[in-house]
């Protein structure tokens, strides 16, 4: 059978997911931390119908989206039973209320702005997806997310709001050693007194767990490369 064929694709994605759980399992080992502790949440941007069935028969059950219009496009129409779908790209304000429609967590919360754009959104739509204030550890100016001395002050605003803040998400600069960042995270997590945090990908999600991670972001692991998307999401 051709490589290529839609069977073989199943099958090497639920080999890939395989390998996958147990690379975490063997980085919760390493780190002293029970197996089990960390999500994998399976990044399905710029995926195939038939990659998106492929993992979800072979039961993957979170998975992490980039745009809004583009996950609309995936999600909607799908039996969701069971599932969680995450937001973790840039989240513009004029696509707050589809986020809040669509999203069962918002990763991306980064500035007043946004806050009281998905508050809006939220009180119209009855309607509150679980929060994450995305932190730029590495101050990129390219890069989205909070300076890691504004989450304080921005949590307290998220919450005055009425938004379901439970921990924090970031993405380190990807020339940089990630465990400064990782390790950031873990502290300003701990000193806020929250319990989540969404940190490493494909390739340094070891680290990530060995400094605290509860939820890692995996893409290539588990689909390959993909495709540079046609134009970037930009935030107001």
């Amino acid at each position: 059978m051709p490589a290529s064929s839609p069977a073989a694709s199943a099958a090497s994605i639920t080999q890939r997911l395989i390998r996958a759980r147990a690379g975490i399992d063997a980085a919760c080992a390493q780190a002293g931390r029970e197996v089990g502790a960390v999500t994998l949440t399976a990044v399905t941007k710029t995926q195939e119908p038939a990659a998106i069935d492929a993992i979800l028969a072979a039961g993957q059950t979170v998975f992490g989206e980039n745009r809004v219009q583009e996950a609309q496009g995936r999600w909607t129409g799908r039996d969701r039973t069971g599932l969680e779908l995450r937001l973790i790209g840039p989240l513009q304000t004029n696509k707050a209320y589809d986020a809040v429609a669509l999203f069962d967590v918002i990763e991306t919360l980064d500035r007043a702005k946004l806050v009281q754009a998905l508050a809006r959104a939220a009180e119209r739509l009855g309607r509150r997806p679980r929060c994450l204030i995305q932190v730029n550890t590495g101050r990129e100016p390219q890069k989205a997310g909070a300076a890691p001395e504004d989450v304080a002050a921005l949590l307290a605003l998220a919450r005055a709001e009425g938004l379901m803040v439970e921990g924090l998400m970031a993405i380190p600069p990807h020339d940089a050693d990630p465990a400064p960042h990782f390790a950031l995270m873990r502290d300003l997590a701990r000193d806020l007194g929250l319990g989540v945090l969404s940190m490493g990908m494909s390739g340094d999600y070891p680290a990530a767990i060995a400094h605290g991670a509860t939820h890692v972001r995996l893409g290539t692991a588990l689909f390959g490369g993909r495709q540079p998307p046609s134009m970037a999401v930009s935030a107001d």
